[in-house]
């Protein structure tokens, strides 16, 4: 009874998420279309955190349907966040048109199309997929880590919070608190990946929430010139 309480409320702050997800989908098109000469729709958004973020998304995805039971809870959501977070990528592509933007597009859009075809195909395989799906978060949960601190030091460095939305990451953040809850429904043996990330993911989040209060208080953000020094698009390349 526990573990469908707990997994009903992750699905329902997972799906109240993605609405902060599609929040900032949405900022960044309303920022498009009202740019002014030089501006950037995606200003300060940071494409290693948003790689990292789809791919934390992405391996979720893939562990969920990698354990027996078949997790529906982590599952579809998972799914769909990883599609929304795609569409922010190519945003983010659209405007920077680099290498790195290219490379990162073209990952994600291969590892999303492998992750369907291991939906059809790795039923075979749990346990070597579980083991495999395990590490991926491991690893993702590193990256994630790094990830997010580049888009704190962007902020930092900038005094701008820019093109991030403040709601996707308060919902984020909810999103991590009831993970960590699920986590513990499902037992360590198999929640153990849900806590790791979810534990360094809302650590993050609230580090960018303090970071919108800093904003309006900050001698940085106040300084123009200290902008337009830190707030080139340099500093958001990557």
């Amino acid at each position: 009874m526990f573990y469908t309480v707990a997994g009903a409320i992750n699905t329902a702050f997972i799906l109240l998420s993605l609405v902060g997800v599609w929040a900032q989908l949405r900022k960044v098109w309303q920022r498009r279309a009202s740019a002014t000469a030089g501006a950037i729709a995606t200003d300060i958004l940071s494409l290693n955190q948003f790689t990292v973020s789809f791919l934390a998304y992405l391996s979720f995805f893939v562990y969920g349907y990698s354990i027996q039971p078949f997790n529906h809870f982590i599952v579809w959501p998972r799914l769909l966040a990883s599609v929304l977070v795609l569409l922010i990528l190519r945003e983010i592509w659209t405007d920077r048109r680099s290498r790195a933007a290219t490379a990162s597009l073209v990952v994600a859009c291969v590892a999303l199309l492998c992750a369907l075809l291991g939906l059809v195909w790795g039923q075979r395989h749990v346990d070597e997929g579980r083991v495999l799906a395990s590490a991926m978060v491991v690893a993702v949960t590193a990256l994630l880590a790094q990830g997010y601190a580049h888009q704190i030091l962007l902020i930092w460095r900038s005094g701008r919070t820019g093109a991030v939305s403040l709601r996707m990451s308060q919902l984020i953040l909810l999103m991590d608190i009831s993970t960590i809850v699920f986590a513990f429904a499902m037992g360590l043996r198999l929640g153990w990946p849900l806590l790791l990330l979810a534990v360094v993911s809302g650590s993050t989040k609230l580090i960018i929430l303090w970071l919108f209060r800093w904003e309006r208080r900050s001698a940085v953000a106040e300084t123009p010139e200290r902008r337009d020094e830190r707030g080139g698009v340099a500093i958001n390349e990557m």
